[in-house]
């Protein structure tokens, strides 16, 4: 069975970071593509990133040059460290693995993680 857990959410004023993280178990990052999406009320799900196993990444265009998607195989853990942070990107954030096609569609995400709230005060 396939369970992510994350963590790193929470509140910040605008201009502030967070880094979220979520821990994989029973799939391994080195063979299978991981991501990071988020939903705010009223919205649909949309992808904010994702990472390959071979670590190649894709950034929806609001997300790049501000939030950046790592991971550590070791750990078989996924981050997003997200940097200047506004009132639009409150929303849930959840954690995805097993991505079919590896890029920002949702309906390609095999695993979800539990989704964790991230509030951006102005």
């Amino acid at each position: 069975q396939v369970r992510l857990v994350e963590a790193g959410g929470g509140s910040v004023q605008a201009g502030g970071s967070l880094r979220l993280s979520c821990a994989v178990s029973g799939l391994n990052l080195t063979s299978y593509c991981a991501g990071w999406f988020r939903q705010a009320p009223g919205n649909k799900r949309g992808g904010i990133a994702t990472i390959g196993f071979e670590s190649s990444t894709i950034y929806t265009d609001s997300a790049k040059g501000r939030f950046t998607i790592s991971k550590d195989n070791g750990r078989n853990t996924v981050y997003l460290q997200m940097n200047g942070l506004t009132p639009e990107d409150t929303a849930v954030y959840y954690c995805a693995a097993g991505i079919q096609t590896c890029d920002l569609q949702p309906s390609q995400v095999r695993s979800w993680g539990q989704g964790t709230q991230v509030t951006v005060s102005s």
